[in-house]
């Protein structure tokens, strides 16, 4: 894929503004140049360009608050001045695997004040006598060469890799807010269900009084019937003892 077309891509719908992280490894480099990258890309912090057949790197945009720049797998043999007027801000700079032959090929870095690592493995610059001792001394600000620094004190994974926890952090913050929404979203869901459930067994239960009110008000009828039967079985229990001691008095007389 052509370089234009893959920062594109990388946007997704942003403004170059808004972009502090791009990444083109592997994607093509026509001539060698630099194409697409521009000056509206002024938030960028941290720039990748691993393995794009990048030769030269006169066509940098200025970016000011660029910190950590990937450009090793690349053909840069020189031209580093670039760096120095355009990425003022540069912390960490990757020139592994480059064509880096000499140590005065680095001299335009001393110009960048807060450069603390550089990577140079696998250029031929490596190969010269005394190499690191050189390369610390031309450059005395920086920290850590091919992540070591003059102790022969490996970098620690915070001061080699702290700038991508920083921007994933932020990341992280902005996503946060997107998950506090739709917590939010779910609790009132969690209420309105709690109430429709309440709604329900209210319901279930005015049901089950009238349903026993109604039981109440059947066995009330029962007892009605009933009771008019057991009163006409006395009466005639009381006529037929009348007419018993009618007979008796009948008998008495004769």
């Amino acid at each position: 894929m052509e370089m234009e077309k893959r920062i594109n891509l990388e946007l997704r719908n942003r403004k170059p503004a808004e972009v502090k992280e791009l990444v083109l490894d592997n994607c093509r480099s026509d001539d060698g140049k630099i194409l697409g990258l521009t000056a509206e890309f002024e938030n960028l912090e941290f720039l990748s360009m691993i393995n794009v057949n990048l030769v030269s790197l006169d066509n940098l945009p200025k970016l000011p608050k660029l910190r950590k720049l990937e450009l090793s797998d690349n053909r840069v043999s020189g031209g580093l001045e670039a760096l120095a007027e355009k990425t003022p801000s540069l912390t960490h700079l990757n020139l592994s695997g480059n064509k880096i032959k000499d140590l005065g090929t680095l001299e335009p870095l001393k110009k960048l004040a807060m450069l603390s690592s550089v990577d140079l493995f696998n250029c031929e610059v490596t190969m010269l006598l005394d190499y690191r001792d050189s390369v610390l001394d031309l450059l005395p600000q920086i920290t850590y060469l091919d992540g070591f620094d003059a102790d022969d004190q490996e970098a620690l994974d915070s001061d080699h890799s702290g700038l991508e926890d920083e921007l994933d952090d932020e990341e992280d913050g902005e996503s946060g807010g997107e998950d506090e929404d739709e917590d939010e979203l779910d609790v009132e869901d969690e209420d309105d269900d709690d109430e429709e459930v309440d709604v329900e067994d209210d319901e279930e239960d005015e049901e089950d009084e009238g349903g026993d009110s109604d039981e109440v008000d059947d066995e009330d009828d029962d007892d009605e019937v009933c009771c008019p039967e057991s009163h006409g079985e006395k009466r005639k229990r009381e006529q037929e003892d009348e007419d018993d001691d009618d007979d008796e008095d009948d008998e008495d007389d004769e």
